[in-house]
């Protein structure tokens, strides 16, 4: 049957009931004529019913079950004493932990909220390392068994935890400082968890981060010791990486809304021309393709050649070609003596190798370096007359449209 443990956690349990091992001062394994002989599944001869009774719990516990209860007292439920149950105690304790499967110690007692015997539970807890409840077995009521079975599922073992992050910070690049600080807080966060009972600490944990407004556990697989959390980032976090990304503080939805159709339009452009910026990046030289919208059909002409007749189709569109130029500035200014020279060499490379953009904003006679290099790379490129960019177009055209696979230029 299915049953829903608590939030995100459901389980299929099929209860498998064992006899247990008996103790001193039991009865019903004895009888006038010395141990109870009992038939079993087993073996093909009746053997005792201790003997019987051991076989299958261990049976149960090595191959019939995943977790496991196990039930001992501390001598209110009965006339047995206490003392009676302990060695027994510690041998099933010990073959449950030998099998490896989790499982929690279920204390019965007919007083279980005393003094007495919350002192006799801890102490078993720090004696077996295991969970123990102290409860009345009597008189336990459907919330008790679910905490029961809670505490059981609690100690299975974690072996991957899935970690779900907005999908809006999934977008994010991986140096984003919003995406850095969610990976670097999982990092701290789940690397101790070792069972069930960890989870629900590490979901409390989550919460308590200034960016994650909510943490829950979505889903357990239990037989294969999978851990599904998902995060939720507050919404206040999700417009302040949208100002940050475009540079622009967001007044409203209609604002927000204006801003995302000039974006798409500048992409619409942008898009044609992403090929042609690679291609001019990597071999200096790239060619924007026309789309459909670009080209002009001109009327279809009939043509003859000699006895035949066909029809010619003409369409023009415009392609870009974009051309890389290496562009040089220089600025070599005469300050005086070598020593001065030394000493402006000296200040322009004091940061360069920590941080080699940082010349950059090196500031001389009043002006910073990249100004200086700015303007001079601008006064070149005004240089190219009008005249010599109209003829620099129509070579292209020609060698394009007319095929020529050679050309001589003169520049005078």
């Amino acid at each position: 049957m299915k049953i829903t443990v608590s939030e995100g956690l459901e389980v299929n349990v099929r209860m498998v009931d064992c006899v247990g091992y008996t103790i001193p001062g039991a009865k019903g394994h004895e009888d006038e004529y010395g141990p109870r002989m009992v038939h079993t599944p087993w073996y093909d001869e009746p053997i005792p019913f201790d003997e019987a009774a051991e076989a299958g719990t261990r049976k149960v516990i090595q191959d019939h079950s995943t977790i496991g209860v196990m039930m001992s007292t501390d001598g209110t439920i009965g006339e047995i004493p206490r003392e009676s149950y302990e060695e027994t105690e510690e041998k099933i304790i010990a073959e449950l932990k030998e099998v490896g499967k989790p499982f929690i110690m279920v204390l019965n007692s007919a007083r279980p909220h005393q003094e007495q015997t919350e002192t006799l539970r801890k102490e078993l807890q720090v004696k077996y390392d295991v969970p123990v409840v102290a409860m009345s077995v009597e008189s336990m009521r459907e919330t008790d068994v679910m905490m029961v079975l809670k505490e059981a599922l609690y100690e299975f073992p974690v072996l991957e935890v899935n970690v779900q992050l907005p999908g809006w910070v999934m977008v994010l690049d991986q140096e984003h400082w919003l995406r850095s600080h969610f990976e670097t807080a999982i990092g701290d966060v789940i690397h101790d968890i070792r069972r069930i009972r960890d989870v629900d600490r590490v979901v409390r944990q989550f919460e308590e981060f200034d960016y994650v407004d909510t943490a829950q556990l979505s889903g357990m697989d239990m037989g294969g010791g999978v851990a599904n959390i998902d995060l939720h980032a507050p919404e206040e976090l999700y417009d302040q990486v949208i100002e940050e990304l475009i540079g622009e503080r967001v007044t409203g939805k209609d604002h927000f809304l204006s801003l995302i159709k000039d974006y798409t339009e500048a992409k619409k452009e942008y898009d044609q021309f992403s090929d042609a910026l690679k291609m001019v990046r990597q071999t200096g030289y790239g060619i924007a393709a026309p789309v459909l919208s670009d080209m002009s059909l001109d009327e279809p002409e009939i043509i003859r050649q000699g006895a035949r007749y066909g029809v010619r189709l003409k369409a023009v569109a415009p392609s870009i070609h974009m051309i890389k130029v290496d562009v040089e500035s220089e600025f070599s200014p005469i300050i005086g003596t070598e020593k001065q020279s030394e000493e402006l060499v000296h200040y322009l490379m004091q940061d360069f190798e920590d941080d080699p953009l940082s010349i950059w904003s090196s500031d001389i006679f009043g002006r910073s370096l990249s100004s200086i290099v700015r303007e001079g790379i601008q006064a070149k490129l005004a240089i190219m007359p009008e005249n010599a960019r109209y003829k620099l177009k129509e070579t292209l055209e020609r060698v394009i449209n007319e095929g020529s696979g050679g050309m001589i230029t003169i520049i005078l």
